[in-house]
């Protein structure tokens, strides 16, 4: 064997031993912050939370917000497909409660940020017919807020407030009639883009 295929042979093996080494390291890394694990609420997933939620009253939601880090199609992100409204979401931005439904009554989000972008929540009744992420989104890419029963958008905090700021949680507590809601998160574009979900409250 020639001293080049030698060295060439050499090289190969030291390439492929680098990536199995890390792979090992990848996965024992994923495996000890629990990437694998699935049972628990997405909320409590979230790493380097810079706050908590403290003991909350009544039933709780625990709702996850996440997205890419940037808003595409413009300041207000993505538009609607076709002229109807709804539908918009083009899988950037994402809301998820768990769980999705509750005990009519007193009902406690728990909201935590897990993205790099200020986001909030708000949660409005859905009416007959329609289903999640099929509001009409005006020209400043909000959703109206008509009929909004609750809102956590305080960074660390209860209820209202300028935003849940990346990595840090906000809570609001309110009472639930039976029926459809609609969770959702209404700064310019996050709607269009994903940020919506469904809690049902039944009797």
């Amino acid at each position: 064997m020639s001293t080049n295929r030698r060295r060439g042979m050499r090289l190969a093996i030291a390439v492929t031993a680098a990536a199995l080494v890390l792979g090992v390291a990848t996965t024992a890394f994923l495996a000890a912050t629990g990437a694998f694990r699935t049972t628990a609420p997405p909320s409590w997933r979230v790493q380097g939370a810079r706050c908590g939620a403290p003991a909350l009253a009544g039933r709780v939601v625990d709702v996850t917000m996440d997205d890419m880090g940037r808003m595409m199609g413009g300041p207000n992100g993505p538009t609607p497909m076709g002229d109807r409204p709804g539908r918009h979401s083009m899988g950037m931005m994402r809301l998820v409660a768990h769980p999705t439904t509750v005990p009519a009554g007193k009902v406690t989000l728990r909201v935590v940020n897990a993205g790099s972008l200020t986001h909030e929540v708000m949660v409005l009744p859905l009416p007959a017919g329609q289903t999640a992420g099929e509001r009409a989104v005006d020209t400043n890419g909000r959703v109206s807020e008509t009929g909004s029963v609750a809102e956590a958008s305080r960074t660390c905090g209860a209820g209202t407030g300028d935003g849940i700021a990346p990595h840090a949680t906000g809570w609001t507590t309110t009472t639930l009639e039976p029926g459809r809601y609609e969770l959702v998160c209404n700064f310019p574009g996050h709607y269009a883009a994903g940020m919506y979900t469904e809690l049902d409250a039944r009797r």
